[in-house]
This record gives C-alpha cells, sequence and structure tokens, in this order.
C-alpha cells in the first residue's frame, strides 16, 4: 500500500532517483563474494554482490525443466540462443555449456548493473560462446525508460533511465538465427514477441516467464496475445504454473486463457517439425 501512494503521489523523476540511490546503497554495502555452484550439472563461479543474488545463486540449482524440455528440441550443441532478460548471467552461462564452442549465447539485461555482473561471471568462467549486452527488448528497436533496481523492469510510469531498446528480429540479423529464445523480462514478453515477426515466422523454440497479475497486463499484455503468437500449426506447446514444476501439454488453448489469467506461469513453444 505505501509503496503504491509513493509510486502515485512522487514525481517520476523524482522516483527514478531514488530507486538509483537505493540500489546504489544496497550493493556498495554489500559484502561482496565469488562462490562455487553446481547450476543443473553445470560447475560456475558467480559473483555474489547483492541480496538477490545470494538468495537466487548462492547454492546448487537442480535442473531446469524448461531447459531439460528445450534439450528434447533445438536446445543442442552448436545452437544459437538468445536469453533475453539475463540477470546476472547464470542462466546464460548454463545455455552456454549446452551449446558449446560451436554455438553462441546472445544475452540481454536492460540493468546495467545486472548487465555488468552477467559480464563479470561470464569472465570468470571463461565463456566464450558468451556475449552479454547492456540492452531491453522491445518491438522496437531505440530507447526506451528503465525502472532499474536489483530486479527491474520497462518503466510504467512512474520514471526510469534510458536504455538501448533492440528486437529478437535485429538481434537474429545481427547475430543469426536463434534456434531458441529464453524470455523472462517481467510482464514485457507481448513487446518483446512483437519483436520477432521475422525469426518466429521462420521458427525458433521458445521459453517464456509469463508474468501475469504481476506485469503481463500493465504493458498491455494477455494469456491470449501470448499464445498468438505460437499458432497450433507450427508449434507444440507446454506448461507449468509452478517454477521449477514438471511441464505438461497445452492443448485446449481456449479453456487454458480462462485458467492462467492473471498468473504467473512459464511456457515453452517447441516447433513443430
Amino acid at each position: 500500500m505505501l509503496k503504491e501512494i509513493v509510486r502515485r503521489t512522487v514525481p517520476a523523476e523524482a522516483l527514478s532517483f531514488l530507486r538509483s540511490a537505493k540500489l546504489y546503497y544496497a550493493t556498495r554495502t554489500y559484502a561482496r563474494k565469488l562462490v562455487r555452484h553446481t547450476y543443473g550439472g553445470t560447475p560456475l563461479l558467480v559473483h555474489i554482490n547483492d541480496v538477490n543474488a545470494e538468495i537466487w545463486y548462492d547454492h546448487d540449482w537442480t535442473d531446469r525443466p524448461e531447459i531439460s524440455l528445450l534439450e528434447q528440441h533445438r536446445l543442442k550443441s552448436g545452437a544459437t540462443v538468445f536469453n533475453l532478460g539475463a540477470h546476472q548471467g547464470v542462466v546464460a552461462l548454463m545455455l552456454a555449456d549446452i551449446v558449446g564452442e560451436a554455438g553462441r549465447v546472445i544475452a540481454l539485461e536492460a540493468s546495467p548493473y545486472n548487465a555488468r555482473l552477467a559480464e563479470q561471471n561470464r569472465a570468470a568462467n571463461n565463456a566464450e560462446n558468451l556475449l552479454a549486452i547492456n540492452a531491453a527488448i522491445a518491438a522496437e528497436r531505440g530507447t526506451l525508460k528503465f525502472a532499474d533496481s536489483l530486479c527491474g523492469h520497462v518503466d510504467d510510469g512512474h520514471g526510469g533511465i534510458d536504455v538501448p531498446a533492440r528486437t529478437i528480429d535485429d538481434l537474429a540479423d545481427e547475430y543469426g538465427h536463434p534456434a531458441v529464445l529464453y524470455i523472462d523480462i517481467e510482464g514485457f514478453e507481448c513487446e518483446a514477441l512483437r519483436g520477432a515477426t521475422k525469426t518466429l515466422s521462420v521458427g525458433s523454440d521458445c521459453f517464456v516467464e509469463v508474468h501475469g497479475g504481476v506485469g503481463l497486463e500493465k504493458y498491455g499484455g494477455s494469456v491470449s496475445q501470448i499464445l498468438s503468437f505460437f499458432p497450433a500449426e507450427n508449434y507444440e506447446l507446454f506448461y507449468s504454473i509452478d517454477d521449477g514444476g514438471d511441464f505438461g501439454p497445452l492443448n485446449d488453448r481456449d479453456q487454458i486463457v480462462d485458467q492462467l489469467a492473471g498468473k504467473r506461469w512459464f511456457l515453452v513453444a517447441a516447433q513443430k517439425s
């Protein structure tokens, strides 16, 4: 309640300054460390520079179900993968380990702070097949406002910093067609997929963390819009409602729209042969 009152009453410029100050304080006062853990079978060195990183990354991970499912399809050695919303690069490093030296992972992260950590983690693991880029993913190339924090999101009218914006299609033009899209962008999913018309028409497997109720609708998205990017004649769909839970087939699209409306859930779209 208090947070919403602040968002409504504090000018956007002041709110953006407060976010930046909070991020600066949170990262400057934290006792940083370099840890070694195994993430879904991939041993990695990871910089822990803030409390979110400690909670998320300072322990071993079991296999990620969406990655295991993608490996049954186009996530193979030699593949090109776009990791969009890469945070500090841990998932990107897992993907880079799978695609190997013959493959490549292009990891985009809008937060300048998290993008720097992603590059530090890339360097710590000598992942030459991983490219970390500080940019947001959007429907159009240019710039957009980003509400920066330890886990930021595209500005929703309450102020933010300017960050470069790229589209999936222009990334594909620059780095080659992706076999896999891995998308976790805090509610901006539909806008990202709007910028992937050419890429999806050619065909790419896709994982989307759908932020229903916590961002999707705020940016004009919906469950039905998400599904519309993956027509039934071209894609086989799988879903889970639990982070880290097993995926099951998504067969009845009309019924599932009502079941998933306003909920956070997870989608894998696998291109049919």
